[in-house]
């Protein structure tokens, strides 16, 4: 921050008088400009301290000089007496009190240099000092990154820095963490998120500065080469360089923090594809003990194997800390017998699932297979979650592809479906069989005569030319015909 024109004017070395304009020595001083021109404003940005000895400053045109002053947004304007004028002029002095504008007196023997290098030596005071917090400030967020609970931890030291507050975010936008008053507002951010996600030209994701009456909100993404996070800060005041550059330094750490945790993740998730294989080949033992040297390890009790489809890395962030690998094209998830559903439903949102029923270690193999059958019913039938008992409860036909079966049924029964009008061919036939053949239960089901339906049943035989007494015809028949419905 600037110094102040209050702070400038104690200085007792300058021996400075104010006549003027005393509410506003609160106002800082960006720099000291020395002008005798009759009109400086073309060479003021604003927030200046004006310094002038009057040579062209009069009674007349005193209130029109304090008037562009005061419209370019000077902070004050210093007139120094004994060259120009022996005293302040009167009329100066009212115009500047009606403008409030602050004027002061500058003795002849104050250089309107020193004045100048005092500013410059303030302005660079306050500098230093803010460098010197912003460092102070990432040591101490550096502290807190090296802390057992990492991030959760930076947050917390960001807002107390900061003096608002601060929210960590996952790659959803989901809140992991939030500390400081007024963090639930950050739901507000979430339509803004999406734009963070999607830096233009594919590089990296930009910052975020919102600002409302009365809040001024920062959102940053997290990660090196896509974004695996978000965390915002707001402020009841504008952000100052120092809090920008504090903000920066909570980022880097952040991202840090995060890439390095993928890595360890990456290592973890490597190591426990190599144990499902041993598992998987009939070494469990080799398999649980490297686990256990790794401070991991399976469930006790039975154990369930689910398959899951869709995004591996997504899969396998939504697993937690279930044991789960990637394998040839879809997710294995091994999980404690009693824990699949609750799992399944979780892990259902990224794909279909496959239940396999429970079994013991050294039967993880089967398991597998039961989940993949379970997963390969759920893709055909666009089930969320298909477990193999319900599978299994269903029959063999649960395991059939419904188009290849429907192709079966239609050429299987065409000859049927093609002679004449008799369609009673088919329901005959469907009550034979669903009364395994006995002629006199089959006809009372059909309400016609046995004769009748034998009958029926010879001319079936012919179209199709199969025997209706071999049980393997018969299964293939009541197989068509169920799909046919």
């Amino acid at each position: 921050m600037a110094p102040t024109l209050r702070t400038v004017v104690r200085r007792l070395p300058l021996r400075l008088g104010v006549l003027a304009g005393h509410d506003g020595l609160d106002r800082p001083v960006s720099w000291v400009a020395v002008s005798e021109l009759e009109d400086p404003t073309p060479f003021l940005e604003g927030g200046e301290l004006v310094l002038t000895t009057g040579m062209r400053l009069d009674a007349g045109n005193a209130a029109p000089y304090v008037a562009r002053l005061v419209g370019k947004g000077v902070t004050g304007l210093g007139l120094g007496v004994g060259l120009g004028h022996e005293t302040v002029p009167a009329e100066l002095v009212a115009a500047a009190a009606r403008a409030g504008l602050p004027l002061v007196e500058v003795p002849r023997d104050t250089p309107f240099v020193a004045i100048s290098k005092l500013v410059s030596d303030l302005i660079a005071a306050e500098q230093y000092d803010e460098i010197s917090r912003a460092f102070a400030a990432q040591g101490r967020l550096t502290r807190a990154a090296l802390r057992p609970e990492g991030p959760r931890a930076v947050i917390d030291r960001l807002a107390r820095e900061l003096g608002g507050w601060a929210v960590l975010l996952d790659e959803s936008g989901a809140v992991r963490h939030a500390t400081g008053r007024g963090a639930s507002r950050v739901a507000a951010l979430r339509p803004e998120l999406e734009r963070l996600r999607k830096a233009p030209g594919g590089g990296a994701p930009a910052s975020l500065s919102l600002s409302t009456p009365g809040e001024y909100v920062v959102v940053q993404p997290l990660g090196a080469r896509r974004v695996r996070g978000f965390f915002a800060v707001g402020l009841e005041r504008p952000f100052t360089p120092v809090a920008h550059t504090v903000v920066n330094a909570a980022g880097s750490l952040l991202t840090l923090a995060v890439e390095h945790g993928r890595e360890h993740l990456a290592a973890e998730r490597r190591v426990r594809s190599a144990v499902l294989g041993l598992l998987l080949a009939g070494q469990a033992r080799a398999g649980v003990e490297a686990l256990e040297r790794l401070g991991d390890g399976l469930p006790d009790g039975p154990l369930t194997v689910l398959c899951v489809a869709g995004d591996a890395e997504a899969v396998l962030d939504a697993a937690g800390s279930e044991f789960a690998a990637p394998l040839d094209g879809r997710t294995v998830v091994v999980v404690a017998g009693d824990h699949a559903e609750e799992v399944a439903v979780a892990l259902a949102e990224h794909g279909p699932v496959g239940i396999g029923a429970p079994v013991a270690l050294d039967d993880l193999r089967a398991g597998l297979d039961q989940a993949d059958q379970a997963l390969a019913a759920a893709r055909r039938g666009s089930a969320g979650v298909m477990r193999f008992t319900d599978l299994a409860g269903q029959g063999l036909l649960a395991l059939l592809d419904p188009e290849a079966s429907a192709a079966f049924a239609t050429a299987l029964l065409a000859p049927l479906r093609e002679y004449g009008s008799r369609a009673d061919l088919l329901e005959s036939l469907r009550a034979y069989l669903a009364c395994n053949g006995h002629w006199d239960a089959a006809a009372q089901r059909l309400g016609v005569h046995r004769h009748t339906l034998r009958y029926r049943m010879r001319r079936v035989a012919e179209l199709l030319g199969r025997d209706l007494d071999d049980p393997a015809a018969r299964a293939e028949l009541w197989v068509a015909l169920t799909v046919a419905g």
